[in-house]
C-alpha cells in the first residue's frame, strides 16, 4: 500500500507542478495574458482573452489542487480538459512527436493519460483528500477525470473553437488540384 501512496504523490507533484508552471507561463511569461490571448485567437479559440484567462486559472488551480491532493479527480479533470483542447485545437495534425514542426501531440497525450491515471489511482494517503476523508478512486475517479475533463473540452470546442479556413478562392484551387 505504501507503494501506491508513493506513486500517487509523485504523479500528483509531477503533473500538478507542470500545470502550475504552464499556467504561470501563460500569465507571466513571454507575452503574458495578452500574448496568450492573441495566440488563442490565432488557433481559433475565441474570444482569446476570455479563454486565455480561463485556461490560466484552470491550469494554476488544477495544478495546485493536485500538488496538495485536494479534490483530486476533479483537479485531474481540469488537466484533462485543458490538454484535450490543446490536442484538438493545436497538436493533433502535427504528428506524434513534440519536436515535429508545429509540435506533435505526444506531450499533451501523455499528460492527459497520466491525469486520467491519477483520477483512477486517487490522491493517496499523503494528501488533503485523505485528511478530510474524501476518497474517490478506481472507476469512479477515472470517470470524473475523463468524462468531466473530456466533456468540458468538448463543450468549449463546440462553442468557442472556430479554426481558420482557407479563403474560398484557395479552397476551390485546392479542391481542383486533388
Amino acid at each position: 500500500m505504501n507503494s501506491v501512496n508513493i506513486a500517487a504523490f509523485v504523479l500528483r507533484i509531477a503533473v500538478g507542478g507542470t500545470m502550475i508552471a504552464h499556467g504561470w507561463n501563460h500569465a507571466f511569461g513571454g507575452g503574458k495574458l495578452p500574448g496568450t490571448a492573441r495566440w488563442f485567437d490565432s488557433i481559433g479559440i475565441r474570444p482569446g482573452r476570455v479563454h486565455a484567462l480561463l485556461a490560466t486559472v484552470t491550469e494554476l488551480g488544477a495544478g495546485a489542487l493536485l500538488v496538495v491532493g485536494l479534490l483530486t479527480p476533479l483537479a485531474a479533470a481540469g488537466v484533462v480538459g485543458t490538454m484535450v483542447v490543446a490536442f484538438v485545437a493545436n497538436h493533433r495534425t502535427n504528428g506524434f512527436f513534440i519536436f515535429r514542426p508545429g509540435e506533435g501531440y505526444e506531450y499533451v497525450l501523455m499528460i492527459t493519460l497520466v491525469a486520467c491515471a491519477i483520477g483512477a489511482l486517487g490522491a493517496g494517503n499523503w494528501s488533503a483528500d485523505h485528511a478530510i476523508g474524501f476518497n474517490l478512486a478506481g472507476w469512479g475517479g477515472l470517470a470524473v477525470a475523463a468524462l468531466a475533463g473530456g466533456g468540458g473540452a468538448a463543450l468549449l470546442l463546440a462553442t468557442s473553437w472556430r479554426p481558420h479556413q482557407l479563403p474560398v478562392s484557395n479552397r476551390q484551387m485546392s479542391e481542383s488540384d486533388s
